[in-house]
Protein backbone atom coordinates (compact mmCIF):
# COMPACT_ATOMS: atom_id res chain seq x y z
CA UNK A 1 0.00 0.00 0.00
CA UNK A 2 2.82 2.46 0.87
CA UNK A 3 4.37 1.73 -2.52
CA UNK A 4 1.08 2.47 -4.31
CA UNK A 5 0.61 5.69 -2.32
CA UNK A 6 4.15 6.80 -3.12
CA UNK A 7 3.53 6.34 -6.84
CA UNK A 8 0.24 8.23 -6.62
CA UNK A 9 1.89 11.06 -4.67
CA UNK A 10 4.66 11.39 -7.23
CA UNK A 11 2.09 11.62 -10.02
CA UNK A 12 0.22 14.35 -8.14
CA UNK A 13 3.41 16.39 -7.62
CA UNK A 14 4.22 16.11 -11.32
CA UNK A 15 0.74 17.28 -12.28
CA UNK A 16 0.87 20.33 -9.99
CA UNK A 17 4.44 21.33 -10.78
CA UNK A 18 4.62 24.26 -13.23
CA UNK A 19 7.11 22.26 -15.33
CA UNK A 20 5.12 19.06 -15.05
CA UNK A 21 3.85 19.03 -18.62
CA UNK A 22 7.28 19.68 -20.08
CA UNK A 23 8.85 16.96 -17.94
CA UNK A 24 6.16 14.45 -18.88
CA UNK A 25 6.73 15.06 -22.59
CA UNK A 26 10.46 14.32 -22.43
CA UNK A 27 10.96 10.67 -23.33
CA UNK A 28 13.62 8.60 -21.64
CA UNK A 29 16.56 8.16 -24.03
CA UNK A 30 16.54 4.47 -23.11
CA UNK A 31 12.82 3.87 -23.55
CA UNK A 32 12.58 5.53 -26.94
CA UNK A 33 8.81 6.13 -26.65
CA UNK A 34 7.35 9.19 -28.37
CA UNK A 35 4.90 11.38 -26.40
CA UNK A 36 2.90 14.35 -27.70
CA UNK A 37 1.00 16.70 -25.39
CA UNK A 38 1.91 14.32 -22.58
CA UNK A 39 0.33 11.30 -24.28
CA UNK A 40 1.99 8.39 -26.09
CA UNK A 41 1.57 8.11 -29.83
CA UNK A 42 -0.23 4.99 -31.07
CA UNK A 43 3.07 3.42 -32.13
CA UNK A 44 4.71 4.27 -28.81
CA UNK A 45 1.81 2.82 -26.85
CA UNK A 46 1.96 -0.45 -28.78
CA UNK A 47 5.73 -0.66 -28.37
CA UNK A 48 5.45 0.01 -24.64
CA UNK A 49 2.82 -2.72 -24.28
CA UNK A 50 5.00 -5.18 -26.20
CA UNK A 51 8.03 -4.27 -24.11
CA UNK A 52 6.10 -4.62 -20.84
CA UNK A 53 4.74 -8.03 -21.81
CA UNK A 54 8.20 -9.18 -22.84
CA UNK A 55 9.68 -8.01 -19.52
CA UNK A 56 6.90 -9.78 -17.61
CA UNK A 57 7.49 -12.94 -19.64
CA UNK A 58 11.23 -12.86 -18.98
CA UNK A 59 10.71 -12.58 -15.23
CA UNK A 60 8.01 -15.25 -15.27
CA UNK A 61 10.14 -17.62 -17.35
CA UNK A 62 13.04 -17.54 -14.94
CA UNK A 63 10.88 -17.83 -11.84
CA UNK A 64 8.77 -20.74 -13.13
CA UNK A 65 11.61 -22.60 -14.85
CA UNK A 66 12.09 -25.06 -11.93
CA UNK A 67 8.39 -25.94 -12.11
CA UNK A 68 8.55 -26.78 -15.82
CA UNK A 69 11.89 -28.55 -15.35
CA UNK A 70 10.33 -30.81 -12.73
CA UNK A 71 7.50 -31.62 -15.12
CA UNK A 72 10.21 -32.79 -17.52
CA UNK A 73 11.24 -35.38 -14.93
CA UNK A 74 7.63 -36.49 -14.50
CA UNK A 75 7.13 -36.78 -18.25
CA UNK A 76 10.39 -38.69 -18.65
CA UNK A 77 9.13 -41.31 -16.20
CA UNK A 78 5.71 -41.51 -17.83
CA UNK A 79 7.24 -41.95 -21.29
CA UNK A 80 8.85 -45.25 -20.25
CA UNK A 81 5.73 -46.59 -18.58
CA UNK A 82 6.13 -45.33 -15.00
CA UNK A 83 2.59 -44.16 -14.24
CA UNK A 84 1.85 -41.67 -11.47
CA UNK A 85 0.65 -43.45 -8.36
CA UNK A 86 1.23 -46.93 -9.80
CA UNK A 87 5.00 -47.36 -10.18
CA UNK A 88 8.37 -45.85 -9.51
CA UNK A 89 11.65 -46.23 -11.35
CA UNK A 90 15.10 -47.32 -10.28
CA UNK A 91 18.25 -47.15 -12.39
CA UNK A 92 22.00 -47.39 -12.47
CA UNK A 93 22.23 -44.38 -14.73
CA UNK A 94 24.57 -43.56 -17.59
CA UNK A 95 24.75 -41.24 -20.61
CA UNK A 96 21.64 -42.89 -22.10
CA UNK A 97 19.53 -41.15 -19.42
CA UNK A 98 19.26 -37.48 -20.33
CA UNK A 99 18.73 -35.32 -17.27
CA UNK A 100 20.39 -32.23 -15.86
CA UNK A 101 23.74 -33.28 -14.32
CA UNK A 102 22.60 -36.78 -13.44
CA UNK A 103 25.57 -38.87 -12.36
CA UNK A 104 26.71 -42.46 -12.65
CA UNK A 105 28.06 -42.65 -9.11
CA UNK A 106 24.96 -43.98 -7.39
CA UNK A 107 21.81 -45.81 -8.51
CA UNK A 108 18.71 -43.60 -8.43
CA UNK A 109 15.09 -44.16 -7.55
CA UNK A 110 12.40 -41.64 -8.51
CA UNK A 111 8.64 -41.39 -8.38
CA UNK A 112 5.81 -38.94 -8.84
CA UNK A 113 4.02 -38.79 -5.50
CA UNK A 114 0.39 -37.86 -6.18
CA UNK A 115 -1.27 -36.45 -3.06
CA UNK A 116 -4.61 -35.98 -4.77
CA UNK A 117 -6.19 -38.70 -2.65
CA UNK A 118 -4.37 -37.91 0.57
CA UNK A 119 -0.96 -38.30 2.23
CA UNK A 120 1.67 -40.69 0.91
CA UNK A 121 4.10 -42.79 2.94
CA UNK A 122 7.70 -43.52 1.96
CA UNK A 123 9.02 -46.32 4.16
CA UNK A 124 12.81 -46.32 3.99
CA UNK A 125 14.75 -49.29 5.35
CA UNK A 126 18.03 -48.80 7.21
CA UNK A 127 20.91 -48.27 4.82
CA UNK A 128 23.13 -45.91 2.86
CA UNK A 129 20.38 -43.81 1.25
CA UNK A 130 20.30 -40.10 0.42
CA UNK A 131 16.71 -39.11 -0.34
CA UNK A 132 14.41 -36.12 -0.60
CA UNK A 133 10.96 -34.97 -1.67
CA UNK A 134 10.50 -31.77 -3.68
CA UNK A 135 7.17 -30.22 -4.59
CA UNK A 136 6.11 -29.51 -8.18
CA UNK A 137 8.08 -26.24 -8.08
CA UNK A 138 11.26 -28.02 -6.91
CA UNK A 139 10.75 -26.56 -3.48
CA UNK A 140 12.16 -28.63 -0.64
CA UNK A 141 9.64 -30.69 1.36
CA UNK A 142 11.80 -33.10 3.36
CA UNK A 143 15.05 -35.08 3.49
CA UNK A 144 15.34 -38.77 4.28
CA UNK A 145 18.10 -41.30 4.75
CA UNK A 146 21.57 -40.18 5.85
CA UNK A 147 20.88 -36.41 5.65
CA UNK A 148 17.34 -36.76 7.01
CA UNK A 149 15.82 -37.16 10.47
CA UNK A 150 16.13 -40.96 10.29
CA UNK A 151 19.92 -40.54 9.83
CA UNK A 152 20.17 -43.75 7.78
CA UNK A 153 18.46 -45.87 10.42
CA UNK A 154 15.29 -46.14 8.38
CA UNK A 155 11.83 -44.80 9.09
CA UNK A 156 8.41 -43.89 7.80
CA UNK A 157 8.18 -40.54 6.05
CA UNK A 158 4.76 -38.94 5.58
CA UNK A 159 4.14 -36.35 2.86
CA UNK A 160 1.00 -34.29 3.47
CA UNK A 161 -0.97 -32.55 0.70
CA UNK A 162 -1.64 -28.79 0.67
CA UNK A 163 -4.25 -27.75 3.23
CA UNK A 164 -4.27 -31.12 4.98
CA UNK A 165 -6.18 -30.90 8.29
CA UNK A 166 -6.33 -34.57 9.23
CA UNK A 167 -4.71 -36.20 12.21
CA UNK A 168 -1.04 -37.08 11.80
CA UNK A 169 -0.40 -40.54 13.26
CA UNK A 170 2.51 -41.12 15.60
CA UNK A 171 5.73 -42.71 14.40
CA UNK A 172 6.17 -40.73 11.16
CA UNK A 173 8.57 -38.05 9.99
CA UNK A 174 6.09 -35.71 8.32
CA UNK A 175 6.14 -32.57 6.19
CA UNK A 176 3.54 -30.70 4.15
CA UNK A 177 3.88 -29.93 0.47
CA UNK A 178 2.70 -26.88 -1.50
CA UNK A 179 1.58 -29.05 -4.41
CA UNK A 180 -0.38 -32.18 -5.30
CA UNK A 181 2.32 -33.69 -7.52
CA UNK A 182 5.73 -34.17 -5.87
CA UNK A 183 9.05 -35.68 -6.83
CA UNK A 184 10.60 -38.43 -4.72
CA UNK A 185 14.31 -38.91 -5.44
CA UNK A 186 16.50 -41.43 -3.61
CA UNK A 187 20.14 -42.32 -4.19
CA UNK A 188 21.46 -45.65 -2.95
CA UNK A 189 25.20 -45.44 -2.22
CA UNK A 190 27.17 -48.35 -3.73
CA UNK A 191 29.19 -49.19 -0.63
CA UNK A 192 32.35 -51.02 -1.63
CA UNK A 193 31.56 -50.47 -5.31
CA UNK A 194 28.67 -52.94 -5.34
CA UNK A 195 26.15 -51.35 -7.73
CA UNK A 196 23.97 -54.46 -7.84
CA UNK A 197 23.55 -54.44 -4.08
CA UNK A 198 22.77 -50.71 -4.07
CA UNK A 199 20.18 -51.18 -6.82
CA UNK A 200 18.62 -54.10 -4.97
CA UNK A 201 18.40 -51.99 -1.80
CA UNK A 202 16.09 -49.58 -3.62
CA UNK A 203 13.63 -52.43 -4.19
CA UNK A 204 13.13 -52.58 -0.41
CA UNK A 205 11.75 -49.03 -0.27
CA UNK A 206 7.97 -49.06 0.16
CA UNK A 207 5.74 -46.30 -1.20
CA UNK A 208 1.99 -46.34 -0.52
CA UNK A 209 -0.97 -44.14 0.50
CA UNK A 210 -1.46 -43.50 4.22
CA UNK A 211 -5.03 -44.74 3.78
CA UNK A 212 -3.65 -48.20 2.87
CA UNK A 213 -1.48 -48.53 6.00
CA UNK A 214 -3.37 -51.60 7.16
CA UNK A 215 -2.59 -53.50 3.98
CA UNK A 216 0.07 -51.46 2.21
CA UNK A 217 0.74 -52.33 -1.41
CA UNK A 218 3.87 -50.56 -2.52
CA UNK A 219 4.25 -48.96 -5.93
CA UNK A 220 5.54 -51.31 -8.61
CA UNK A 221 9.30 -51.11 -9.24
CA UNK A 222 10.48 -50.61 -12.84
CA UNK A 223 14.23 -50.86 -13.57
CA UNK A 224 15.12 -48.35 -16.31
CA UNK A 225 18.91 -48.88 -16.19
CA UNK A 226 19.10 -49.93 -19.84
CA UNK A 227 16.39 -47.63 -21.17
CA UNK A 228 16.95 -44.41 -23.05
CA UNK A 229 15.17 -41.64 -21.16
CA UNK A 230 14.81 -37.88 -21.38
CA UNK A 231 13.89 -36.38 -18.02
CA UNK A 232 14.79 -32.82 -18.99
CA UNK A 233 12.78 -29.81 -20.21
CA UNK A 234 15.08 -29.38 -23.23
CA UNK A 235 12.32 -29.96 -25.77
CA UNK A 236 10.22 -27.19 -24.19
CA UNK A 237 12.64 -24.66 -22.78
CA UNK A 238 13.11 -22.34 -25.78
CA UNK A 239 9.66 -22.33 -27.39
CA UNK A 240 5.92 -21.97 -26.80
CA UNK A 241 5.74 -25.44 -25.26
CA UNK A 242 7.35 -24.04 -22.10
CA UNK A 243 4.30 -21.87 -21.55
CA UNK A 244 1.89 -24.61 -22.56
CA UNK A 245 3.39 -26.95 -19.98
CA UNK A 246 3.33 -24.21 -17.35
CA UNK A 247 -0.33 -23.42 -18.08
CA UNK A 248 -1.18 -27.10 -17.61
CA UNK A 249 0.58 -27.16 -14.24
CA UNK A 250 -1.05 -23.94 -13.04
CA UNK A 251 -4.44 -25.39 -13.88
CA UNK A 252 -3.77 -28.67 -12.07
CA UNK A 253 -2.10 -27.41 -8.90
CA UNK A 254 -3.44 -25.25 -6.03
CA UNK A 255 -2.11 -21.71 -5.80
CA UNK A 256 0.92 -21.40 -3.54
CA UNK A 257 0.24 -18.31 -1.35
CA UNK A 258 3.90 -17.24 -1.36
CA UNK A 259 3.87 -17.11 -5.18
CA UNK A 260 0.88 -14.74 -5.56
CA UNK A 261 2.82 -11.89 -7.27
CA UNK A 262 4.20 -14.37 -9.80
CA UNK A 263 0.72 -15.70 -10.57
CA UNK A 264 -0.20 -12.08 -11.29
CA UNK A 265 2.57 -11.87 -13.87
CA UNK A 266 1.30 -15.03 -15.54
CA UNK A 267 -2.24 -13.69 -15.64
CA UNK A 268 -1.01 -10.70 -17.66
CA UNK A 269 0.44 -13.21 -20.13
CA UNK A 270 -2.77 -15.20 -20.44
CA UNK A 271 -1.94 -18.03 -18.01
CA UNK A 272 -4.44 -18.20 -15.19
CA UNK A 273 -6.13 -21.00 -13.28
CA UNK A 274 -9.63 -21.59 -14.68
CA UNK A 275 -8.87 -19.77 -17.94
CA UNK A 276 -7.88 -21.46 -21.22
CA UNK A 277 -4.40 -20.57 -22.44
CA UNK A 278 -4.87 -19.37 -26.02
CA UNK A 279 -2.30 -16.69 -26.92
CA UNK A 280 -2.86 -14.69 -30.10
CA UNK A 281 -0.11 -14.32 -32.68
CA UNK A 282 1.32 -11.24 -30.94
CA UNK A 283 1.53 -12.83 -27.50
CA UNK A 284 2.83 -16.12 -28.88
CA UNK A 285 5.71 -14.29 -30.58
CA UNK A 286 6.55 -12.45 -27.35
CA UNK A 287 6.46 -15.67 -25.32
CA UNK A 288 8.64 -17.51 -27.82
CA UNK A 289 11.19 -14.69 -27.72
CA UNK A 290 11.14 -14.60 -23.93
CA UNK A 291 11.68 -18.36 -23.68
CA UNK A 292 14.81 -18.16 -25.83
CA UNK A 293 16.20 -15.07 -24.10
CA UNK A 294 15.27 -16.32 -20.63
CA UNK A 295 16.98 -19.65 -21.21
CA UNK A 296 20.10 -17.89 -22.48
CA UNK A 297 20.23 -15.55 -19.49
CA UNK A 298 20.02 -18.53 -17.15
CA UNK A 299 22.91 -20.20 -18.98
CA UNK A 300 24.97 -17.05 -18.50
CA UNK A 301 24.27 -17.31 -14.77
CA UNK A 302 25.36 -20.94 -14.90
CA UNK A 303 28.54 -20.70 -16.97
CA UNK A 304 29.59 -17.04 -17.18
CA UNK A 305 28.70 -15.59 -13.80
CA UNK A 306 30.95 -12.84 -12.47
CA UNK A 307 29.94 -13.26 -8.84
CA UNK A 308 33.01 -13.43 -6.61
CA UNK A 309 31.37 -15.89 -4.21
CA UNK A 310 31.33 -18.59 -6.88
CA UNK A 311 35.11 -18.98 -6.46
CA UNK A 312 36.56 -21.30 -3.83
CA UNK A 313 40.24 -21.12 -4.80
CA UNK A 314 41.39 -17.75 -6.24
CA UNK A 315 44.05 -19.50 -8.35
CA UNK A 316 41.73 -22.15 -9.83
CA UNK A 317 38.94 -22.17 -12.42
CA UNK A 318 36.71 -24.48 -10.37
CA UNK A 319 33.53 -22.89 -9.00
CA UNK A 320 30.83 -23.72 -6.49
CA UNK A 321 27.64 -24.87 -8.22
CA UNK A 322 25.39 -23.80 -5.34
CA UNK A 323 25.81 -20.24 -4.04
CA UNK A 324 23.52 -20.21 -1.00
CA UNK A 325 25.17 -22.52 1.55
CA UNK A 326 22.66 -24.36 3.72
CA UNK A 327 19.59 -22.79 2.11
CA UNK A 328 17.38 -25.08 0.05
CA UNK A 329 15.19 -22.23 -1.20
CA UNK A 330 17.97 -19.73 -2.05
CA UNK A 331 17.06 -17.39 0.79
CA UNK A 332 19.56 -14.89 2.17
CA UNK A 333 19.19 -12.13 4.79
CA UNK A 334 18.68 -9.74 1.87
CA UNK A 335 15.94 -11.83 0.26
CA UNK A 336 15.69 -14.45 -2.48
CA UNK A 337 18.97 -14.89 -4.36
CA UNK A 338 17.61 -14.99 -7.91
CA UNK A 339 21.02 -15.29 -9.58
CA UNK A 340 21.91 -18.34 -7.48
CA UNK A 341 18.49 -19.82 -8.24
CA UNK A 342 18.90 -19.30 -12.00
CA UNK A 343 22.42 -20.74 -11.90
CA UNK A 344 21.35 -23.89 -10.11
CA UNK A 345 18.26 -24.76 -12.12
CA UNK A 346 19.92 -24.06 -15.49
CA UNK A 347 22.26 -26.98 -14.85
CA UNK A 348 20.82 -29.11 -12.05
CA UNK A 349 17.66 -30.49 -10.47
CA UNK A 350 16.13 -30.77 -6.97
CA UNK A 351 16.98 -28.84 -3.82
CA UNK A 352 17.73 -29.71 -0.23
CA UNK A 353 19.63 -28.01 2.59
CA UNK A 354 21.94 -31.04 2.65
CA UNK A 355 22.97 -30.42 -0.97
CA UNK A 356 24.26 -26.92 -0.22
CA UNK A 357 25.99 -27.43 3.11
CA UNK A 358 29.66 -26.55 3.30
CA UNK A 359 30.80 -28.36 6.37
CA UNK A 360 32.67 -31.57 7.08
CA UNK A 361 30.33 -34.54 7.15
CA UNK A 362 27.82 -33.05 4.70
CA UNK A 363 26.29 -35.55 2.29
CA UNK A 364 28.15 -34.42 -0.82
CA UNK A 365 29.56 -31.35 -2.53
CA UNK A 366 29.81 -30.18 -6.12
CA UNK A 367 32.36 -28.07 -7.99
CA UNK A 368 31.89 -26.93 -11.58
CA UNK A 369 34.69 -26.74 -14.14
CA UNK A 370 33.85 -25.28 -17.55
CA UNK A 371 37.17 -23.62 -18.44
CA UNK A 372 40.77 -24.71 -18.83
CA UNK A 373 43.67 -23.13 -16.97
CA UNK A 374 43.86 -20.30 -19.55
CA UNK A 375 40.19 -19.35 -19.12
CA UNK A 376 38.99 -20.86 -22.42
CA UNK A 377 35.80 -22.92 -22.36
CA UNK A 378 36.31 -26.68 -22.66
CA UNK A 379 36.13 -27.84 -26.29
CA UNK A 380 35.14 -31.40 -27.22
CA UNK A 381 37.61 -31.35 -30.10
CA UNK A 382 40.62 -30.74 -27.84
CA UNK A 383 42.42 -33.03 -25.40
CA UNK A 384 42.99 -32.18 -21.72
CA UNK A 385 44.56 -33.57 -18.58
CA UNK A 386 43.28 -33.01 -15.07
CA UNK A 387 45.37 -33.67 -11.98
CA UNK A 388 43.59 -34.68 -8.76
CA UNK A 389 45.82 -34.55 -5.66
CA UNK A 390 45.63 -37.50 -3.31
CA UNK A 391 44.21 -38.25 -0.90
CA UNK A 392 40.86 -36.71 -1.89
CA UNK A 393 39.20 -35.48 1.32
CA UNK A 394 36.09 -37.66 1.30
CA UNK A 395 35.07 -40.42 3.71
CA UNK A 396 33.03 -42.27 1.08
CA UNK A 397 34.11 -41.74 -2.54
CA UNK A 398 34.62 -39.15 -5.26
CA UNK A 399 34.16 -38.75 -9.01
CA UNK A 400 34.62 -36.45 -12.01
CA UNK A 401 31.76 -36.42 -14.54
CA UNK A 402 31.72 -34.78 -17.99
CA UNK A 403 28.54 -33.06 -19.23
CA UNK A 404 27.49 -31.64 -22.58
CA UNK A 405 27.09 -27.87 -22.26
CA UNK A 406 23.98 -27.76 -24.45
CA UNK A 407 22.03 -30.59 -22.82
CA UNK A 408 23.57 -30.24 -19.33
CA UNK A 409 23.51 -34.05 -19.35
CA UNK A 410 26.29 -36.62 -19.47
CA UNK A 411 28.31 -36.54 -22.70
CA UNK A 412 27.08 -39.11 -25.18
CA UNK A 413 29.66 -40.93 -27.33
CA UNK A 414 30.27 -44.49 -28.49
CA UNK A 415 32.35 -44.96 -25.35
CA UNK A 416 29.01 -44.83 -23.41
CA UNK A 417 30.78 -43.46 -20.35
CA UNK A 418 30.99 -39.99 -18.83
CA UNK A 419 32.45 -40.48 -15.35
CA UNK A 420 35.71 -41.48 -13.69
CA UNK A 421 34.94 -42.78 -10.20
CA UNK A 422 37.02 -43.74 -7.18
CA UNK A 423 34.86 -46.81 -6.53
CA UNK A 424 35.18 -48.15 -10.06
CA UNK A 425 37.59 -46.99 -12.79
CA UNK A 426 39.94 -45.40 -10.23
CA UNK A 427 39.70 -47.88 -7.37
CA UNK A 428 43.34 -48.96 -7.71
CA UNK A 429 44.98 -45.52 -8.01
CA UNK A 430 47.62 -44.45 -5.52
CA UNK A 431 46.25 -42.87 -2.36
CA UNK A 432 49.31 -40.64 -2.04
CA UNK A 433 50.47 -39.75 -5.57
CA UNK A 434 48.34 -37.39 -7.73
CA UNK A 435 45.86 -39.02 -10.12
CA UNK A 436 45.91 -37.76 -13.71
CA UNK A 437 42.68 -37.98 -15.73
CA UNK A 438 42.21 -37.42 -19.46
CA UNK A 439 39.43 -35.95 -21.62
CA UNK A 440 39.24 -35.56 -25.39
CA UNK A 441 38.25 -37.19 -28.69
CA UNK A 442 41.03 -39.81 -28.55
CA UNK A 443 42.56 -41.71 -25.64
CA UNK A 444 46.22 -41.21 -24.72
CA UNK A 445 48.12 -44.44 -25.22
CA UNK A 446 47.87 -46.65 -22.15
CA UNK A 447 45.43 -44.34 -20.34
CA UNK A 448 42.13 -45.67 -21.68
CA UNK A 449 40.83 -46.45 -18.17
CA UNK A 450 41.40 -42.86 -17.06
CA UNK A 451 39.88 -41.19 -20.11
CA UNK A 452 36.47 -39.77 -21.06
CA UNK A 453 35.71 -39.33 -24.74
CA UNK A 454 34.34 -35.98 -25.91
CA UNK A 455 32.87 -34.87 -29.24
CA UNK A 456 34.42 -32.27 -31.58
CA UNK A 457 32.13 -29.33 -32.16
CA UNK A 458 30.48 -29.59 -28.75
CA UNK A 459 31.33 -27.81 -25.54
CA UNK A 460 31.42 -29.63 -22.22
CA UNK A 461 31.91 -29.06 -18.52
CA UNK A 462 32.69 -31.22 -15.52
CA UNK A 463 31.61 -31.71 -11.93
CA UNK A 464 33.87 -32.89 -9.15
CA UNK A 465 31.77 -34.64 -6.51
CA UNK A 466 33.00 -35.66 -3.07
CA UNK A 467 30.76 -37.82 -0.89
CA UNK A 468 31.20 -37.50 2.84
CA UNK A 469 33.56 -34.50 2.41
CA UNK A 470 36.12 -33.78 5.12
CA UNK A 471 37.45 -30.47 6.41
CA UNK A 472 40.18 -30.14 3.75
CA UNK A 473 37.45 -29.95 1.08
CA UNK A 474 36.27 -26.66 2.58
CA UNK A 475 39.27 -24.97 4.19
CA UNK A 476 41.24 -24.75 0.90
CA UNK A 477 44.08 -26.97 2.11
CA UNK A 478 43.17 -29.40 -0.69
CA UNK A 479 42.57 -28.20 -4.24
CA UNK A 480 42.33 -29.91 -7.62
CA UNK A 481 44.35 -28.92 -10.66
CA UNK A 482 42.79 -27.13 -13.61
CA UNK A 483 42.13 -28.65 -17.01
CA UNK A 484 45.29 -28.32 -19.10
CA UNK A 485 45.14 -28.62 -22.88
CA UNK A 486 47.42 -31.32 -24.34
CA UNK A 487 48.91 -29.97 -27.53
CA UNK A 488 50.56 -32.33 -30.01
Amino acid sequence: MKYVMAIAGAALVTALHPLGAAVAQTPSPDAGYTFKLGYPTADAAQQARDDADFQRAMTAYRFWYPTVSNEGIFEGNRAVGIEDGKAWGIAATGPRQVGFTLNSDTPYGSAVLDLGNGPMVVELPPGAFIGLVNDHHQGWVLDMGLPGPDAGKGGKHLILPPGYKGKIPAGYFSSQSKSVKNLLAIRSLPVGGDVGKALAALRNVKIYPLSATGKPQSLQVIDTSNMKMDSSPLRWEDNIQFWQQLAKIIEAEPLAPSFLPMYGLLSELGIEKGRPFAPDARMKAILERAAKAGRDQMLVSAFASNRPDRVNWPDRRWEWVGLTPGSAQFETPAGLDLEARDRWFAQAIVTSPAMFRRNAGAGSLYWLGSMDVSGAYLDGGKSYRLTIPQPVPGKLFWSVTAYDSATRSQVQTDQDKAALRSLFELKDVSKSEPTVLYFGPTAPAGEENRWIKTTPGRGWFAYIRIYGPEAAAFDKTWKPGDFEEIKN
